[in-house]
């Protein structure tokens, strides 16, 4: 990997005409540069969560595409002016695709977009794209559901701890869809939310989920960059349901299962498409069924009975039987959201409140 932004893209190799004369061969045509694709991550690497499981996804679309694509990427890159300075040289420096992959990137990546049309440009998360950006994302709510489901078959005291990161479409779909599952298996379950208003902070990460825990919380969850909510759970003796990565290094006692993200086959079909000069903006929301989401690390020390019954529910989402937004939907305010049906994707990618089960409210961004 190469992380030096200012370093010249490889040359392209040209060779030069002579005069044929009687028997003279034609020069070899010249070889084809391989994709130069670059990533933006938004927290350093690490060894678990969100920007782990796109680098293990970078890694597996190099080790897929071999000598036809060079890749590279960035870490620790802020949300804002700094990720669309970042883009800005990755696009001058030679890269034909840029995965930007955090929320916060969309406007920075599409004025960088607008500025060079030949590059193209992958947004994780977004809403709007352009002639040379796309966005991606997956369902996972639909792991979350399964997630919530465990949590209240296990929780004692039916109430579970949630810290999340930013109050946006993607992480309030996930404590819905937490809440009705946990609710489907206890009708009085609760779940508590605290907001970090920042993806990646450690100690803050760690000293909200020992808040929760302190509220009555004996299940943990989170959607936020790091370790540390695994790690609190372990400390406190609460159980866990990961999120990103399996995080059984970090809990390996308190872990019942993690929503695990797989980008890899996404990223090799993307660079595929771009080398093969396929590519368009194409919104994707994968989930369950195409393998992007897993419920993974599933603890065999459950009942069999638990894992069979939640394998049986795993297919019935993949099937299509199970809708995680389905009706009834009544908030948190005791308004009835829908009543009949379930709801469509567009109102699913803009949600902006809480089920019924949920403790507090949802900031306005």
């Amino acid at each position: 990997m190469h992380k030096n932004l200012r370093r010249a893209a490889m040359a392209a190799a040209f060779c030069v005409a002579h005069p044929l004369h009687a028997g003279a061969q034609p020069a070899p045509a010249a070889p084809t540069a391989p994709l130069q694709a670059c990533f933006v991550y938004v927290s350093p690497v690490g060894q678990a969560g969100w920007t782990y499981q796109h680098e293990q996804g970078r890694q597996a679309m190099q080790q897929a595409l071999g000598a036809a694509v060079k890749s590279r990427f960035v870490e620790a890159v802020p949300e804002g002016a700094d990720s669309e300075r970042v883009m800005r040289d990755m696009a001058r420096d030679g890269c034909g695709l840029i995965f930007a992959t955090s929320f916060g990137y969309l406007e920075p990546a599409l004025r960088v977009a607008a500025e060079f049309p030949g590059v193209k440009f992958e947004h994780a998360g977004g809403y709007k794209t352009a002639a040379n950006l796309n966005t991606y994302n997956a369902r996972w709510y639909e792991g979350r559901w399964l997630a919530g489901w465990l949590a209240g078959k296990q929780s004692k005291s039916g109430v579970a701890g949630y810290v999340a990161g930013f109050p946006v479409p993607e992480v309030v779909q996930g404590i819905n869809a937490f809440t009705q599952g946990m609710r489907a298996a206890n009708p009085k379950a609760e779940v508590k939310v605290v907001w970090l208003n920042a993806w990646f902070d450690p100690t803050r990460e760690r000293e909200a989920a020992l808040s929760l825990v302190a509220q009555g919380a004996d299940v943990l969850t989170n959607h936020s960059g790091s370790p540390a909510v695994p790690q609190a759970a372990e400390d406190k003796g609460v159980l866990l349901l990961a999120y990103q990565s399996d995080m059984r290094r970090f809990a390996p006692k308190s872990q019942l299962a993690s929503v695990v993200q797989h980008w890899g086959p996404y990223y090799t079909q993307v660079a595929k498409a771009a080398i093969a000069g396929q590519w368009k903006p194409q919104p994707v929301w994968g989930g369950l069924k195409d393998g992007g989401v897993q419920l993974a690390a599933v603890s065999e020390a459950l009942p069999a009975a638990v894992r069979s019954e939640l394998e049986r529910k795993r297919a019935d989402i993949v099937a299509g039987r199970l809708l995680p937004f389905a009706a009834p939907l009544v908030d948190n305010a005791g308004r009835v959201r829908l009543d009949k049906g379930a709801l469509p994707d567009a109102q699913i990618a803009q949600m902006d409140w809480f089920v019924q089960g949920v403790t507090g409210s949802v900031p306005a961004r």
